[in-house]
């Protein structure tokens, strides 16, 4: 929001929205669930299953983030920058492979793990099958005796609906509030 000099944004006139677009209440009890059961089948190392939620086109993004002023200019995110992931679904095939071969070190005895997902928003597109999902989530990972992470972030996620009636999961952007990460690995998924 641009303030000229000596005007102060409250007393300016607010932004008026339209009505809301909202997708039926049926909808979004189901993508719910859908992302309740999958923040379990994370939690349960079900990784198989959890790759089975999945489109073939998958697109998993977590951009590195930037502190940056506010006269800064530049996006706080760009798909030219540094992404902690940026993955499909053969990459995300390797990252679960790899978190579960007995050289993964760093997960033997395995991370636990704990999501809460919340805020969840859910918006219909054109396109009747794809809606596009919002939600917050937070990880907490316990490692050994005394580690413990905390990883919170907002998701926009494309829902795909499948001939089945079943949803995928298209897309996945993830921007997580840390510029630093303080976690010694990120041998999750969020």
């Amino acid at each position: 929001m641009a303030v000229i000099l000596g005007e102060t944004p409250a007393l300016t006139k607010p932004k008026l929205t339209g009505p809301i677009a909202l997708p039926p209440r049926e909808v979004v009890y189901e993508i719910e669930q859908f992302l309740f059961r999958e923040a379990r089948l994370l939690e349960e190392e079900r990784y198989d299953e959890w790759l089975g939620i999945m489109t073939e086109d998958i697109h998993y993004w977590m951009p590195g983030i930037q502190a940056r002023y506010r006269k800064d200019k530049a996006p706080r995110f760009s798909h030219s920058r540094m992404a902690h992931f940026d993955d499909d679904l053969l990459n995300l095939r390797r990252r679960v492979t790899r978190s579960l071969h007995e050289t993964a070190w760093a997960e033997d005895p395995p991370t636990r793990t704990l999501y809460m997902v919340s805020n969840i928003e859910v918006e219909p597109i054109e396109r009747t099958d794809e809606f596009n999902v919002h939600s917050v989530v937070l990880n907490v990972r316990g490692r050994n005796e005394t580690e413990e992470d905390w990883l919170m972030a907002r998701r926009k996620d494309r829902l795909r609906r499948l001939g089945d009636g079943s949803f995928r999961l298209a897309r996945r952007e993830i921007y997580i509030t840390q510029a630093v990460i303080l976690a010694k690995n990120l041998n999750i998924f969020l």
